[in-house]
């Protein structure tokens, strides 16, 4: 599994209302659980130090929330022991509930929806005036997003993470024969078509080594950057500016 391969993934191209993609989305949270993804995130987050920043409420963006589940679970793990969040949960559909913002309020996190394009979000301020500061994230989280990116698409959005925010931390799927072999047995946890499909083209589009440090930006400020293997089955990516306080 030399190179990247990118294809369109079946739940991208179906309708919020699709049965399918309502099951296929519940999928996820299965392998979310399969994958440790929680477990994951609440290491690196644990691991920036951010709880020490409680000034004023983090400004954490997530890009391609879904239905904001996952960081969710982050949240309720991270009880009492993180300041206030304001959280935004930027997806190109509108599927955070009136009842999950509930729940991160109990936790003591502000969560909004943005609906829309990512790239739109990214091309967003810069052709601003110099004079408009742009909008600035503490931390952006990606969770199994990035690999839908590739060449050109993947850079720019790399470039953006840099210039608003102040670290990033993406967990991706690894492009490895243990991911890969993982990815043909999701109906093991009772996932439907849609989702064991995807799981597969998810692996091959994956990320393996230093990938995404040789794309990160280079920036005038230095930042400490680490990537790895994490789990059995994921990639993981953090991007901390250094000095960088909320």
């Amino acid at each position: 599994m030399r190179h990247r391969v990118v294809a369109a993934e079946v739940l991208d191209g179906l309708p919020q209302d699709d049965v399918r993609a309502r099951r296929s989305r519940r999928d996820l949270r299965r392998v979310h659980r399969a994958m440790g993804t929680r477990a994951i995130i609440l290491r690196e987050l644990r691991a920036m130090g951010l709880a020490r920043l409680e000034l004023e409420p983090l400004r954490v963006l997530e890009i391609g929330a879904g239905d904001g589940s996952l960081m969710l679970g982050v949240a309720q793990a991270l009880a009492g022991a993180w300041p206030k969040v304001a959280l935004t949960l930027l997806d190109r559909q509108a599927l955070l509930t009136p009842a999950t913002v509930a729940s991160y309020q109990e936790v003591g996190w502000t969560a909004v929806a943005e609906v829309g394009d990512v790239l739109d979000w990214a091309a967003r301020d810069v052709n601003a005036p110099a004079l408009t500061a742009p909008q600035r994230w503490d931390l952006i989280v990606a969770n199994l997003f990035l690999h839908h990116f590739e060449g050109a698409q993947l850079t720019r959005l790399l470039q953006a993470v840099a210039q608003k925010s102040d670290r990033l931390l993406a967990c991706e799927p690894r492009r490895d024969w243990l991911a890969l072999a993982g990815s043909h047995l999701t109906g093991l946890i009772g996932a439907n078509a849609v989702t064991r499909e995807d799981a597969v083209l998810s692996v091959y589009a994956g990320f393996t080594g230093h990938e995404l440090s040789a794309l990160w930006p280079v920036q005038s400020e230095p930042w400490r950057i680490q990537e790895r293997a994490a789990g059995l089955f994921s990639h993981c990516f953090c991007a901390e500016r250094l000095g960088a306080t909320a």
